[in-house]
């Protein structure tokens, strides 16, 4: 005997759609953007409601709870982030302030550097000014070159070295001058240098003319370059007696070779008489401090081609 299936009744058969359609995930589950719009939709009557109530708004209970809840959390957390972003503060004010110091300490090195060559700097004008002068004053053009070098004292020759030779225009037998009056003159030459033979040396002979009387003689050098180095003065006239501060100038010769005329040399010191020889010998102190020689100036005829500026005549560079 076959039975046959009992047939469910039709309240069972919906029920049973329903649990299949919840677990499928069907109709009975609302969208997610329906429970946006739902939560927006609950939420906008408070918002009026607090904005429209003013001072007195019903959500104040709710609002203060919030606070006293989440109000020393976000204290906390503050409190704990401090120190994290004062670090970050103080590493960049500390690398500021350290930038700052090294700008103080290369300035305040360079300033000390400026204050320890200042005086070496003002002197080395202050003679370049006194040498365009004298051009000015001797009517001669110069080739201005710095001493490089002091002959040895043993060698008993009182020479120095200027760094200027022929690229400069310059010769043997050239007169050298500075801001005071005569240096000496050229020996030896090379294409960048020159050797001066200073007039204090012992084997220095230059013309001198007293320039009060017009008498004319022969200087020669103590051989010293200290301030109370002298030179010798002996006049071709044995009866004339110069006075005390007189100044001696260079006689000079027709080509200007080796000394140029009228340029200063010194002045007399003292006179000594030698009854035996009736002859007079006066001392002459130089002008030229020849311990602290510096810039010189070599006499070239005007328009003379130097590889290097040349002070002519009336001061004036070319």
């Amino acid at each position: 005997m076959v039975s046959r299936p009992r047939r469910s009744s039709p309240r069972l058969e919906r029920l049973n759609r329903r649990g299949s359609l919840e677990r499928r995930g069907g109709p009975s589950d609302p969208p997610r953007a329906s429970r946006v719009v739902a939560l927006l939709l609950a939420g906008a009557p408070l918002v009026a409601l607090d904005a429209s109530a003013g001072d007195g708004s019903p959500v104040d209970p709710a609002r203060r709870v919030l606070g006293e809840v989440f109000g020393p959390i976000e204290s906390g957390t503050s409190a704990a982030l401090s120190p994290v972003l004062g670090a970050r503060e103080w590493l960049t004010s500390t690398g500021d302030l350290r930038r700052d110091r090294d700008a103080l300490q290369l300035a305040n090195a360079q300033l000390e550097e400026q204050a320890r060559t200042a005086d070496f700097d003002r002197n080395r004008l202050r003679e370049y000014d006194r040498l365009t002068s004298a051009a000015n004053s001797y009517g001669r053009a110069l080739v201005p070159a710095r001493v490089i070098g002091v002959g040895a004292a043993q060698s008993f020759s009182r020479t120095v070295t200027i760094d200027a030779g022929t690229r400069s225009g310059l010769h043997a037998d050239m007169t050298v001058v500075n801001g005071d009056g005569l240096v000496g003159r050229i020996v030896r030459v090379t294409s960048g240098t020159a050797t001066v033979l200073l007039v204090v040396d012992a084997e220095s002979a230059v013309g001198g003319r007293v320039a009060q009387s017009m008498k004319v003689g022969f200087l020669t050098g103590q051989g010293s370059l200290d301030a109370g180095g002298r030179l010798d003065l002996e006049l071709v006239d044995q009866a004339h007696v110069p006075s005390r501060d007189d100044s001696v100038v260079t006689w000079g010769s027709d080509d200007g070779a080796p000394y140029v005329a009228g340029i200063p040399v010194g002045r007399v010191t003292s006179v000594y008489t030698s009854l035996r020889e009736t002859t007079q010998r006066a001392e002459i102190a130089p002008y030229v401090d020849f311990g602290a020689l510096d810039l010189v100036g070599v006499v070239v005829p005007s328009g003379t081609r130097s590889d290097r500026a040349v002070i002519e005549a009336d001061g004036s560079l070319r």
